[in-house]
Order: C-alpha cells, then sequence, then structure tokens
C-alpha cells in the first residue's frame, strides 16, 4: 500500500515536472517567435510611411505620457510643435523631445530625425509620419536605427482658438513609434 502511494507522488511528480518543462518550452518558443517576427518589417497602414524594403525592427515603443507644444505666432498656434514624451514597450523606455530627438534611458543611445513623408492631414490627431535618422549619438538600442515610423496617433493638434504671440500651450497625444534598421 504504501509503494502504491509512492508510485503515485513519483508519478504526479513526474508530471509535474512535465508540465512545467512543457510551459518553460512554449514560453521559450514564444520568445522566439516574437524575435522572428521582430526581424521582420511589419506592414505600415499607409504605403508611403513604409521603411525601406528589407529593414528590420530594432524597437516598437508606446507614449506612455506625451504632449505636442505649440507656440503662438501672429495670434495663431503653430503650425510646428515640441513634442516631450516618454515612451514605453519594446526597447523602452525612450525619452522624445525637442528636435525631434529620442533618447534611450537604458543606455544613453540618441537619435534625431527629420521627416520623409506625413499620413494625411486629420482634424483629431497629428500626423503619421516617416522620419529618416540624421545623427546618431552613443551606442545602444538606438545605434543601428535608420528610420522612424509615428503610427496610430491621436490627439496632439494645435489648439484653434486665438492667442497672444509668445503663449504655449501643450497638448496631450498618444502613437506608436516604430525604429527600423536599414538592411
Amino acid at each position: 500500500m504504501l509503494s502504491t502511494r509512492r508510485s503515485r507522488v513519483r508519478a504526479a511528480a513526474a508530471t509535474g515536472m512535465a508540465a512545467v518543462v512543457v510551459a518553460v518550452g512554449a514560453v521559450t518558443f514564444n520568445a522566439s517567435a516574437q524575435e522572428v517576427q521582430a526581424a521582420h518589417p511589419i506592414p505600415s497602414p499607409n504605403p508611403t510611411l513604409a521603411p525601406p524594403p528589407g529593414s528590420t525592427k530594432v524597437a516598437e515603443v508606446h507614449v506612455q505620457k506625451g504632449t505636442q507644444t505649440y507656440t503662438c505666432a501672429g495670434g495663431v498656434f503653430g503650425p510646428t510643435s515640441t513634442p516631450e514624451a516618454r515612451l514605453v514597450g519594446q526597447g523602452g523606455p525612450i525619452h522624445h523631445f525637442a528636435g525631434p530627438s529620442w533618447q534611450s534611458e537604458r543606455d544613453d543611445s540618441l537619435v534625431t530625425a527629420t521627416r520623409i513623408a506625413a499620413g494625411p492631414p486629420s482634424p483629431d490627431a497629428i500626423p503619421e509620419l516617416l522620419l529618416g535618422v540624421n545623427s546618431h549619438t552613443g551606442s545602444g538600442i538606438l545605434s543601428p536605427v535608420t528610420h522612424i515610423q509615428r503610427l496610430h496617433t491621436s490627439g496632439g493638434v494645435a489648439p484653434t482658438r486665438s492667442c497672444t504671440d509668445g503663449e504655449t500651450a501643450s497638448v496631450p497625444y498618444d502613437a506608436t513609434y516604430v525604429f527600423w534598421a536599414a538592411p
């Protein structure tokens, strides 16, 4: 009887251990699948905003908290703004600020970029963009980046009210930033 109980306990322990091994294997497989997926470009919602063919995704981050700040000139806000945002996600956290600049909070690597293409205007959101990186500083996650997409935008549009020259207005916004390295 005691021998039978021990056999059942051993069998249960072995089954539990097998479940742990299977679970760990599934996590490893899922991580590998994510790594493979990250190595292939994701389709852009707008083909004019796609990175060069063969580009590799370096990081994808989302605005955790961000604003676009506009300065009044000639009684109106805009058309340009200064970003201030904390981005989080795969590759984050990243600080996005004037320049426009993006700096990794993990390794201090930094890039600046300029607009290559913009999506169609929207009255409710800043435009989606494709940007080309024009400078690199430091060594780290952003070092290989050549292109940045700003996608899935909401908010951040300049106020339409009248204003006094020099007055500023910070408008909350949301977006996803995808960082790409050329092939």
